[in-house]
Formats: structure tokens, C-alpha cells, sequence
């Protein structure tokens, strides 16, 4: 294990070409034990870093785990592209408005529920509570969207689902920037036009910058090309995009979403997204493997009950919120029972909302928020896919295959 960890923790090219060999091997040897327990794949690979890194055997240090960041960021923004593909214009005529009122209910449940009982429970000052149930509403697309690509899931349920799973992003990330902004004002003593809007221009920039993208890519990748020619353009295309909202330090989650929706309606070309498929699973693999690394067991104890009350709340909070929303709207059955299983995954977008939320609180209060995402995260997304599973199951979006009958030979 010394050697090991000796050998992958140096910075050059022959180690970083082994720590990904690494990787990618333990997270798909880990999905052959996982598949024996009937688990989803997403559930070995976040297994498979938490073995190998700084918390159990060590293989990986926490410095290189931490230059693994810029892994996470490509991995959001392919996620975030591939969900655009869903609010095609015509289809969200019918739907789109149920949508984003089904997201405003199940969001707007967990922020709630968690902000009240995290207050009123342990007495926490309300910014720190408001924050946490900020981060609360998001919700991880990641790990539904490689459940649902598992198993081939599909129909009403499963459109409904990405759908609301992306828009509840959208809703968790302007919260965050209004709260924010309101935990800025009240620290400085008053409402200044930069501490309230310039967040806001920021992201609406970033937008704005998606919306036009899709209109140079469409330009750029033109039917007639290579399917290499346009796979290579569309992640030149990702990549800058993500690269320049770095830059402004905002999430590139609103505007790969808007470049994938944009790109969607404008070309109506499903194609470049079928593309972008084969190009994904090693790097999402590896976005797990990296997030469990991330784990450090000892803050399980640290947080301590407010890590379990935390876990526990927020999804009782998604399945009233989606509950009440669906049934308000008259939704069918599968997506008032169901919604709110499939909505439990919580990792990428949360750990970047705490990470930008630490910056907004007293020390003290940001070590207790880091360690109370950090550690929920690990469990939301141990458990989030098997219930996610479990949902489409219920909802009749994953087919059972039924065994053919054993034909009796003939004497």
C-alpha cells in the first residue's frame, strides 16, 4: 500500500497515467460485486474511492484527491448538457408548466422542512439553516441519469424526472445566489447594488454565453460533418463554456444546461447527445470514484446526529414537497408516489454550493456546514440509487424481463 501511495501521490505524467488506470479499474471491478447485490453501478464506484482513498487504505492522499477537482467540473457539465436535451419546446408545451410547478414544491418542501428543523431542533442561527436548506433543494442528476442509462428506463416517469431534476438545480442555484446575497447584506449592515445583482449578472451572463454557444455549435457541426469532427467540437464547446464560468466563479450547471436546451430546440438533433454518450461513462466513472475519495469517515462522528437529521429531513422534505405538488396538479399516480424516491441523490452540486457557502459564514459554522454536506452526500448517494432503481421499478419505467418458459423435452 506504501508503494502504492508512494508512487501515484508524485505529479508527473507516469503517475497521473496510473492513478486513472486505478480508477477506472477498482470502479468497475467494484460494479461486479455491487451488480451481485443488485446495487447501481453508481453505488460501486462511490464504494470503490472511498476503499482507495485517504480514509481507508490510503492509496490516494488527500493532495491528489484534490487536484482531481477540475473532474468534477467536466463531469457537471456534460451532465448538465445531456439533461437539456430533455426541455425540447414542443414536448414542454404540454408538460413544461407542471413542471416547474411540481419543481417549486418538491424544492421549495425540502428548503423548508430542513431550514424549520434544523433551527427549531438543534438552534442553529437561521442564516446558517437557510443556507443548508438552500443546498437542501438540489438534487444529484448524475446518479439518476446513470440509473435511468442502466436500465433503459423510460416514458412519462422517467421524462418527468429529468425534467424536474434539472430545473430544481436551476431553483437550487438562484436561491443560493439570493441567499447569498442577503447573508452579505446583513454581515456589511446594508443593501449595496454589487452585493445584491452582481451575483445575479453573473449568472445571467453565463446564461446568456450558453444561449449563444448553441447558435456557433449548430454553425460549427453541421450534419455533413464526421461524427468525430462534431463530438471533438461539441466538447471544445463544454469546455470553454465551463472554463469561462470559472472564470466569473459561478456553476456551470445553468448555462450547459441552457447550451444543451438551446442546441436542442434550434437543431433538433438527437444524434450529437447519442454521441456524447459514448464519450461519458469514463468520466463520470471517475467523478464518483473521486467523490468517494472525498469521504472522510471521522466526519461522519463529527457531524454526529445533525448529519443523520439532515439526511433523514431532506427526504422527507423532497417526498411531501413532490407529493403535494403532484397531487395539487393531478399528476398520475406513479409521479405522486414515486417522485420523491428518485429525487434523494445529493453529491456534485450540493458539495460546490457548500464549498461557496463556507466563504458566507464564521469559521465555526462553515466546518460544520462542509461536514454535514460532505458526510450526507456519501449516504444520499448510497442510497439514493437503489431507491432511485426502486422508483422506476415501481412507476412501470423499468420492464421486468420475464424468464421464457421451460419447455418439457419429449420422451
Amino acid at each position: 500500500m506504501d508503494f502504492i501511495s508512494q508512487h501515484i501521490s508524485v505529479h508527473d505524467s507516469a503517475s497521473t497515467i496510473l492513478l486513472l488506470a486505478l480508477i477506472l479499474g477498482t470502479g468497475f471491478i467494484m460494479t461486479r460485486v455491487t451488480k451481485l447485490a443488485k446495487m447501481p453501478h453508481v453505488t460501486g464506484y462511490l464504494l470503490a474511492g472511498i476503499l482507495i482513498g485517504p480514509s481507508v487504505l490510503k492509496w490516494v492522499d488527500i493532495s491528489t484527491v484534490r487536484s482531481l477537482d477540475f473532474v468534477t467540473d467536466i463531469a457537471l457539465a456534460i451532465i448538465a448538457f445531456s439533461v437539456g436535451k430533455f426541455f425540447k419546446l414542443s414536448e414542454l408545451k404540454s408538460n413544461g408548466v407542471k413542471a416547474v410547478i411540481l419543481t417549486l414544491f418538491e424544492a421549495s418542501g425540502a428548503l423548508i422542512i430542513v431550514t424549520l428543523t434544523m433551527h427549531y431542533l438543534f438552534h442553529l442561527p437561521w442564516p446558517f439553516c437557510l443556507l443548508l436548506g438552500v443546498i437542501g433543494s438540489a438534487t444529484a442528476p448524475a446518479s439518476t441519469m446513470m440509473t435511468i442509462r442502466q436500465y433503459n428506463a423510460k416514458g412519462p416517469f422517467v421524462d418527468t424526472i429529468l425534467q424536474v431534476t434539472a430545473l430544481d438545480d436551476a431553483f437550487a442555484l438562484i436561491a443560493f445566489n439570493v441567499c447569498a446575497a442577503l447573508l452579505q447584506a446583513l454581515e456589511t449592515g446594508h443593501m449595496s447594488f454589487s452585493v445584491l445583482f452582481v451575483p445575479i449578472f453573473k449568472n445571467l451572463l453565463s446564461i446568456g454565453l450558453g444561449f449563444g454557444t448553441a447558435f456557433l455549435l449548430k454553425y460549427l457541426i453541421a450534419k455533413r460533418n464526421s461524427d468525430d469532427h462534431r463530438l471533438v467540437v461539441l466538447m471544445i464547446a463544454i469546455l470553454g463554456l465551463s472554463g469561462f464560468c470559472a472564470v466569473l466563479s459561478v456553476s456551470p450547471l445553468l448555462a450547459c444546461m441552457v447550451l444543451g436546451a438551446t442546441y436542442r430546440n434550434i437543431s433538433d438533433d438527437e444524434q450529437l447527445f447519442r454521441l456524447l454518450n459514448f464519450f461519458a461513462p469514463p468520466v463520470l466513472l471517475t467523478f464518483f470514484v473521486v467523490s468517494g475519495m472525498k469521504l472522510d469517515l471521522t466526519m461522519l462522528k463529527v457531524a454526529g446526529v445533525m448529519g443523520v437529521f439532515y439526511f433523514a429531513i431532506r427526504i422527507v422534505g423532497k417526498y411531501i414537497g413532490s407529493f403535494t405538488g403532484a397531487t395539487i396538479l393531478k399528476m398520475d399516480k406513479e409521479i405522486r408516489y414515486y417522485l420523491g424516491m428518485a429525487l434523494t441523490p445529493q453529491a456534485g452540486v450540493s458539495i460546490g454550493l457548500a464549498a461557496l457557502g463556507q466563504r458566507l459564514l464564521p469559521p465555526d459554522m462553515a466546518a460544520l456546514l462542509n461536514t454535514i454536506i460532505l458526510s450526507s452526500a456519501v449516504l444520499y448517494e448510497m442510497t439514493g440509487p437503489a431507491l432511485a432503481k426502486a422508483s422506476l421499478f415501481l412507476s412501470g419505467a423499468i420492464i421486468r424481463k420475464e424468464r421464457p418458459p421451460k419447455v418439457k423435452s419429449t420422451p
